[in-house]
């Protein structure tokens, strides 16, 4: 694939036992925190597999290109939780699939005018931005509900957009909302947007159901894997028909992601609602940092700012293991959450035996 930069061609990494076993590790830790989140574990995803030397391009697009079937089976795991709504992730994912087809334009148009390089600084940049903003809200409100007992209320915005009618006037009856349709437009098309720069759709997804629209964090994470499903599809396609996905690394992440999202999914009968924020929070937070400290590589290769190679690497090392730091952290919190749920279920079990048998 030739970009704009004269005799610059993205080239896909080399493949040995220790590549592969990260790779399949990022796809297990992507798929537990898609499947508890339902932000299809792309913030954990695309930066993983940069920390390898894989061009942004071709990590979004390999991503996306995983993402479909395994946001598929996540989707039906959840849908038998009672945790999905299929007509909103439908009509979402309808307009979220046109934002995908505006944003991988804008990325080619990025890798074609300022080169590999430029495109790895314009994904890192938006990740970290989107990561910040988005990680810091949402922790703030997970600390709230906590510190009020736990219980999550919907927002007075989303109040204030559910009272407004404009027609068409929708009913989503399993997310218990009635919203004009044009309120849900903006929110896929912006999906889809951030989706096909950064293959993480999910953060403008998530949040937007919850706090505009009013659904609960439960459903709105079950019924980002379906709007994930229909972005993956379309934008597998066009990304393929560039010559952007690489196949290798989609099959490796997707191997380790189908066994995450079903344990993920498992984990969220659980937990209480606030703990998916804790966990889609933190984990936001630490890849911001290991991205923010790859920068300075991308800005020396594109001659804006001047490091030394000693400096580069180190500050590549520090970004890889930050990286790693939260794929242990995210796992940890969702195992945990699965194990003393687990516990906790099967410690009522034998007290309600225990009652029976006196």
């Amino acid at each position: 694939m030739h970009g704009a930069v004269p005799g610059e061609v993205v080239q896909f990494i080399d493949l040995n036992l220790l590549t592969f076993t990260f790779l399949f590790f990022v796809g297990l830790v992507g798929g537990l925190v898609s499947g508890f989140i339902g932000s299809g574990g792309a913030f954990v995803l695309t930066p993983g597999m940069m920390s390898l030397g894989v061009p942004g391009t071709v990590a979004v697009a390999s991503n996306m290109c995983h993402k479909f079937p395994k946001a598929l089976v996540g989707a039906i795991k959840r849908f038998r939780y009672n945790q999905v709504d299929v007509k909103l992730g439908v009509i979402l994912g309808a307009s979220a699939e046109v934002g995908v087809q505006i944003g991988i334009g804008f990325q080619k148009y990025i890798l074609d005018t300022f080169g590999p390089a430029g495109s790895d600084l314009y994904v890192s940049l938006m990740f970290v931005a989107v990561l910040v903003i988005v990680g810091g809200i949402v922790f703030r409100d997970a600390m709230n509900i906590r510190r009020s007992g736990g219980e999550e209320k919907a927002t007075s915005l989303s109040k204030k957009i559910q009272s407004i009618e404009l027609w068409p006037m929708i009913t989503f009856k399993r997310s218990g909302i009635r919203v004009s349709l044009w309120f849900t437009v903006p929110l896929g098309l912006a999906t889809g947007l951030l989706a096909a720069t950064i293959a993480v759709g999910g953060f403008v997804g998530v949040p937007g159901m919850i706090y505009l629209l009013g659904v609960a964090s439960i459903m709105a994470s079950g019924t980002e894997l379906v709007i994930a499903f229909v972005m993956g599809l379309g934008g597998s396609a066009i990304w393929a028909y560039y010559g952007l996905v690489d196949i290798r690394l989609t099959l490796i992440i997707l191997s380790g992601s189908l066994l995450g999202v079903q344990l993920g999914a498992i984990g969220t009968t659980y937990v209480k609602e606030y703990m998916i924020k804790v966990v889609m929070a933190t984990i936001m937070l630490i890849v911001a940092v290991s991205r923010g400290l790859a920068i300075p590589k991308y800005l020396t290769k594109l001659g804006v700012m001047s490091l030394g190679d000693t400096t580069v690497s180190i500050l590549t090392t520090i970004s890889f293991g930050i990286m790693l730091l939260a794929l242990v952290i995210g796992a940890g919190i969702i195992l945990k959450s699965i194990f003393t749920g687990l516990r906790q279920e099967r410690a009522q079990a034998d007290a309600a035996a225990t009652g029976q048998e006196a």
